[in-house]
């Protein structure tokens, strides 16, 4: 959920992987924080960040990561503005949640940083 222009969107959870709208640095994307965090409507409920993304980290070793990733159709990723294939996008996807696990508590940080602004 977003609040957005005062009214509340649901979205679609693929809509937040905004580096597949432009594959030209997915590397700096799964590393940098996400800014629109300051505007999420449940961010004055987020108490727990750091308790929850402990337990996440755990839930989510390179086999589920990869587990996950093989869930995507491949008519899903059959892109024709792209050079790669199917199986190569999927890989950018899986490297792209592995790189962000490694760097959650950057994102740990900014939620908080967010709250101390908002609460």
């Amino acid at each position: 959920m977003l609040i957005w222009h005062k009214e509340l969107w649901l979205i679609d959870h693929g809509a937040t992987f905004y580096f597949h709208h432009s594959w030209s640095n997915w590397e700096k994307a799964a590393m940098s924080p996400f800014p629109y965090i300051k505007d999420h409507v449940l961010l004055p409920q987020a108490t727990l960040v750091e308790e929850i993304n402990d337990k996440m980290i755990a839930l989510l070793p390179d086999e589920k990561l990869r587990e996950i990733t093989n869930l995507i159709p491949t008519e899903w990723l059959d892109w024709e503005d792209v050079e790669m294939k199917a199986e190569e996008i999927r890989a950018v996807y899986f490297q792209f949640l592995v790189q962000r696990r490694k760097h959650a508590n950057n994102f740990v940080k900014q939620i908080q940083d967010a709250r101390k602004t908002l609460v």
